[in-house]
């Protein structure tokens, strides 16, 4: 009898003897929703062995099986590591399995290469399969988690929308008035404070405002000088300044300008010195916050430091994120809409910060006066 014709009329007969010692060692959890089919598979991988040794197989008839078993493992949800202790289970006891056929060991060897070249061959598609399935799953997850997060941001943006428009309506009749006390009674002891805190308090609204709206609105885009902006903000918030004794340089180079929405991006690098501003409080003296930066490579860099304390990592990669704050008073809207404006005008925004000092730089496109 031919060695391949003594070997499979062995295996035709002792398929019970492999199974009980492959199930013997292989590791099936009693919530595996597709426990009945293990067994039924093994026998598939032994069939497919026994065709192997008859003639090869096409490399198709391997991939069908892994395919169908990976799409079983990834529904039952197995670990990845027991699913391949299963495999290699199923190999290492097939070959022992096969040293009892009586066949002399050098006919043998060539047979379980082969034999091992099919488990390797197996191995790789089921397990490229299963990764393959597990990242749908995976990504599948996070867009429901995404989508449901976009709904609850768009409910909460309608409802801030709603009230924060009933508080801006008295708000400007508020404002007006006191506009109007400063033009007949200019020496009206705290009337300047009580616009100061008014203009804020607008701000903050305006914030809320921004975040309703699916995209930031579009408005008239101008030349603005970068340095004329932050004299400005830093004239408005000049009372929080002393407040906290704070000092302010302004080291950004003069006479470089900057095309797009001037209350818009006035808004953020306010947003952003009012940010370093809290931060500062909890810091002993000096207390410094330091504007610079520079055209380089068609980019105009606007850096804003301040010595205050370092911001966590963990911190540090969510502050973006709309509603995430550290304040105990916060909206962690601020950031979110600095972010949305600064991409809006093709620029990005970013934070860095250590022990010394913490960073936020603002890149936006420099642009020609001339090509406009």
């Amino acid at each position: 009898m031919a060695v391949r014709e003594q070997l499979l009329d062995y295996l035709d007969q002792n398929l019970e003897s492999y199974l009980i010692k492959w199930k013997a060692k292989i590791r099936i959890a009693d919530t595996d929703v597709h426990r009945d089919k293990v067994e039924a598979n093994g026998i598939l991988m032994y069939r497919l062995v026994q065709k192997n040794i008859e003639q090869p197989i096409c490399e198709e008839k391997i991939i069908s099986l892994a395919h169908k078993v990976a799409i079983e493992r990834a529904e039952a949800n197995v670990n990845i590591g027991d699913f391949i202790y299963n495999v290699n289970a199923g190999r290492s006891v097939l070959m022992k399995h096969m040293t009892y056929s009586n066949v002399q060991v050098n006919d043998l060897q060539t047979i379980l290469d082969s034999i091992n070249e099919l488990f390797d061959l197996f191995s790789y598609h089921a397990v490229t399969e299963y990764t393959k399935l597990k990242e749908n799953e995976l990504q599948e997850k996070i867009s429901f988690i995404d989508e449901t997060h976009q709904e609850k941001l768009s409910i909460l943006g309608q409802m801030s929308s709603s009230f924060v428009h009933e508080f801006r309506n008295p708000l400007t009749a508020i404002m007006g008035f006191v506009k109007l006390l400063q033009k007949e009674n200019p020496s009206l002891n705290y009337i300047d404070v009580i616009d100061h805190e008014l203009q804020q308090l607008n701000f903050r609204i305006a914030q809320f405002l921004h975040v309703s709206k699916k995209e930031i609105d579009s408005g008239l885009e101008e030349w603005l000088e970068v340095n004329a902006i932050f004299e400005s903000i830093i004239e408005f918030i000049y009372p929080s300044i002393v407040d906290i004794d704070v000092e302010i340089r302004n080291d950004f180079p003069e006479g470089i300008s900057i095309f797009g929405q001037q209350d818009k991006l006035r808004q953020v690098f306010l947003n952003i010195l009012m940010n370093s501003l809290d931060a500062l409080k909890a810091e002993g003296f000096p207390r410094c916050i330091r504007i610079y930066g520079e055209e380089l490579h068609g980019t105009i860099h606007i850096h804003i430091t301040n010595n205050g304390p370092k911001i966590p990592i963990e911190t540090l990669d969510r502050i973006f994120e709309p509603f995430y704050t550290t304040k105990e008073l916060g909206t962690g809207i601020g950031l979110y809409v600095c972010q949305k404006i600064i991409q809006n005008h093709s620029g990005n925004i970013s934070c860095q910060s250590d022990e010394n000092e913490t960073t936020f730089t603002v890149s936006l496109p420099f642009l020609d006066k001339s090509d406009m």
